[in-house]
């Protein structure tokens, strides 16, 4: 199976299983972002079935490296078997575990950070990854206008404190264009 074949498999399964993936709307302006940041080292905080993975480690060069963490053991095992179908499974990691304590035992930085995890503990996934960034680090946080009171202290903290650049992008939650939700593009100074 190719990598197209594998996003368009999960794609099509997400609405029947009720699953929160980002999606191709959403999923071209994390390409886009990737691309114009070309990280080496990223990372992925909620990985579920590995969609998001799929989409970042393909465009990463061949020395490239993605780690993911997921919470739940059942989820990352279809990630990692998404991954493997998409032919990607050698340059990503899946670490299964809370985010909040695997991010701590990181010690590599990263250039590349996607937040789409449990929304309430967004600043949280910051504080213990702020330590692995370094100046032109990109963080994307998705889902931020949905939950947007979920996520109010990790917002007012990207625009706020003087240690980013950041800017958020209006687009369709997932396949729902009724819906609008929003990410939020931060850039480590």
């Amino acid at each position: 199976m190719n990598v197209s074949a594998v996003l368009k498999a999960i794609e099509s399964a997400a609405p029947r299983e009720g699953l929160p993936i980002i999606g191709p709307k959403k999923g071209e302006i994390l390409d886009q972002v990737v691309r114009d940041h070309t990280p080496t080292r990223a990372l992925e905080i909620g990985t579920l079935v590995g969609y998001s993975a799929i989409r970042i480690a393909r465009l990463l060069p061949d020395e490239g490296v993605l780690t993911c963490v997921e919470l739940d053991v059942d989820m990352a095992a279809r990630a990692r078997s998404n991954l493997a179908k998409a032919g990607l499974s050698a340059r990503v990691q899946v670490v299964v575990g809370d985010a909040k304590d695997v991010l701590r035992r990181l010690r590599e930085s990263v250039d590349f950070v996607l937040v789409d995890a449990k929304k309430d503990e967004y600043m949280e996934y910051m504080r213990a990854c702020e330590p692995l960034l370094h100046a032109g680090t990109v963080v994307v946080a998705d889902n931020v206008k949905v939950f947007a009171d979920q996520v109010a202290d990790y917002l007012h903290y990207v625009r706020n404190s003087g240690k980013f650049t950041s800017s958020t992008i209006e687009v369709p939650l997932n396949a729902d264009d009724s819906v609008s939700d929003a990410m939020e593009i931060s850039v480590r100074l």
